[in-house]
């Protein structure tokens, strides 16, 4: 039996109480689905990685995009979508999508990342099944109740880090789960490419005219109110911005740190150490340094693990640590494990390499093919096989993300964590950015 639609104003209220509404049980609602039933899909944001998102989903015969939504009519993103859906509802506000939950099955949340949990746990409470992009949330509160919800509403997720499904990362584990390397002794890893979308070091003053074809409301969200600028928020460069993302470790980190979680199967940090320049007072830093100490698992050489972090624009590990011939050039992006029999990298994105050469000369690597990721998922919603990256597994990675990028925002602090208190347990003002405000009238509605 399929959910019954609330309407606009219910949805509002009732997410407007926050931590006092539980979800309700997919149960209630799921499908039985016949071997030719389609699964009808809502895709909520459809520019750029959304359009990536939606169509490789689609590329399942076995789904319909049968609503689409952008806050941006314009051509490049509404327009486009509904060329290509030309039967798909068109909607410009996601609360209305979910108005017409009855007529879906399935939603797909490719929205810049301070909206992904607002959308997505209104989407569960309805007993949907969702694919969100990576981050999962914006804060590591609203991660643990990504986690939460998908649980207590048995629906099937998946986050978008869909390099987890390539075959150079299901490689990449495979090495290691064979003992290639030995078992792991500490790890670097990194993203040392260019921030194109840091175009200033402070709020513009000003204002310009929004767009006829921009909601712009809509598009703020649960964030707070703040004037329209042309190029510097919408539609690509809200990523140098704390009100609207998690910074360069949130926008690449849940990528390349997943087959290092995969392959040593790590839990949840223990401490977290940041090292970084004064954050500007809304942006993300130009460059940091994170280290984390994990719990030792049956895959790494000691008791407990380091894990050190890069990121920013020429931000590689310093050679001395590596323990690499002097002259051995590294990917822009990736990350190296050290074993007690060799080393391993692994490329963002391509083959993993073993090292030193002269040890791996004859050393014949077993390629693991693809997977789709995409469609999965919905074979997934269909009750054929399951999700790689649903949320049991991807909020404790984007959790441990997200601790980082507080401890980017409090540099020099060694930051204890008790993942199952959901607290840092030594530093104030670190333990209250897990949290954080919303506008009046955007309130999620948390799992009580």
């Amino acid at each position: 039996m399929m959910s019954k639609p609330i309407s606009r104003r219910r949805f509002l209220e009732r997410s407007a109480i926050a931590g006092g509404v539980g979800l309700l049980s997919a149960a209630g609602w799921s499908r039985v689905y016949g071997a030719n039933e389609r699964l009808r899909v809502a895709a909520i944001g459809v520019w750029g990685k959304g359009w990536s998102d939606h169509t490789s989903v689609a590329a399942s015969p076995h789904v319909d995009i049968v609503s689409i939504c952008d806050i941006d009519e314009g051509p490049d993103h509404l327009e486009r979508a509904a060329k290509h859906y030309p039967k798909a509802v068109k909607e410009t506000d996601w609360r209305k999508v979910l108005d017409n939950a009855r007529d879906i099955d399935a939603v797909i949340v490719s929205t810049p990342d301070h909206m992904h949990a607002p959308i997505s746990l209104a989407a569960m409470q309805l007993g949907k099944h969702v694919f969100c992009q990576k981050p999962l949330a914006h804060t590591v509160f609203e991660t643990r109740q990504m986690k939460l919800a998908a649980a207590k509403a048995r629906v099937v997720t998946q986050m978008g880090n869909q390099i987890q499904s390539h075959s150079a990362y299901l490689t990449a584990v495979k090495l290691v789960h064979d003992g290639a390397i030995g078992k792991v002794k500490e790890v670097h890893s990194w993203q040392s490419g260019p921030l194109i979308w840091m175009l200033v070091d402070e709020r513009p003053a000003g204002s310009d005219p929004v767009p006829s074809t921009l909601h712009w409301d809509e598009w703020l969200g649960v964030a707070p109110t703040r004037p329209y600028k042309t190029q510097i928020y919408h539609p690509f460069n809200w990523r140098a911005w704390q009100d609207f993302s998690t910074g360069q470790i949130g926008d690449f980190a849940c990528h390349i740190l997943d087959p290092v979680f995969k392959s040593l199967e790590l839990t949840a940090p223990t401490t977290i150490r940041g090292e970084a320049p004064p954050l500007p007072a809304e942006l993300w830093t130009r460059r940091s340094t994170v280290q984390y100490e994990f719990p030792g698992t049956a895959r790494t050489a000691g008791n407990t693990l380091k894990l050190t972090w890069y990121d920013g624009e020429g931000h590689f590990p310093p050679q001395e640590a590596l323990g690499l011939k002097e002259g051995t050039k590294l990917p822009t992006a990736g990350s190296l494990l050290i074993g007690e029999k060799g080393s391993l990298i692994i490329p963002h994105v391509a083959a993993p390499r073993l090292l030193p050469d002269e040890t791996y000369a004859d050393f014949k690597i077993e390629t693991v093919p693809d997977r789709d990721h995409y469609v999965s998922w919905a074979d997934a919603c269909r009750g054929e096989g399951q999700t790689t990256s649903n949320f049991d597994y991807s909020g404790p990675l984007t959790e441990t993300v997200l601790l980082g990028s507080i401890a980017i925002r409090n540099p020099e602090q060694e930051l204890r964590w008790d993942a199952d208190a959901l607290k840092i347990t030594n530093h104030s003002t670190a333990n209250a950015m897990l949290k954080k405000p919303y506008r009046k009238g955007w309130e999620p509605a948390w799992v009580s």
